[in-house]
């Protein structure tokens, strides 16, 4: 059974909303959970994908949760403030048992995301 035209319009343009209102790439490597409407704002719930890290690509990882989520101003919307709400995963490899999370110097290298959010990532984490 094929979904309704009219549902299929829907989920599309609310794709394409969500990339323009987004940074550029996030939503390679973060779904949107929810987005909460309140006095000072928008609050934008991001999680990121479990894809493992390229440098990993031959490890055998875990996903072992999410470390603390983060708050980051963004561009307000229609004169309200906007913060993304992200959880970033962390992994386990399998045979060091060592920790580990995205490398955000390898992503910005590799895929379309901004230099200046590949940047804002790296310096929550120094």
């Amino acid at each position: 059974m094929h979904p309704e035209p009219i549902l299929f319009a829907l989920n599309d343009s609310y794709q394409t909303l969500v990339r323009i209102l987004l940074p550029e790439g996030i939503l390679e490597y973060f779904e949107p959970t929810k987005v909460v409407e309140s006095i000072p704002g928008l609050n934008i719930y991001l999680v990121e994908k479990n894809i493992t890290p390229v440098e990993y690509k031959d490890e055998k990882l875990e996903s072992k949760g999410f470390l603390p989520e983060i708050y980051i101003q963004d561009f307000p919307i229609r004169n309200q403030k906007v913060t993304l709400c992200i959880k970033r995963r962390r992994w386990e490899v399998k045979d060091t048992k060592e920790i580990i999370s995205r490398d955000w110097n390898v992503v910005q290298q590799g895929t379309r995301m901004t230099k200046e959010f590949a940047d804002f990532l790296k310096e929550l984490y120094r």
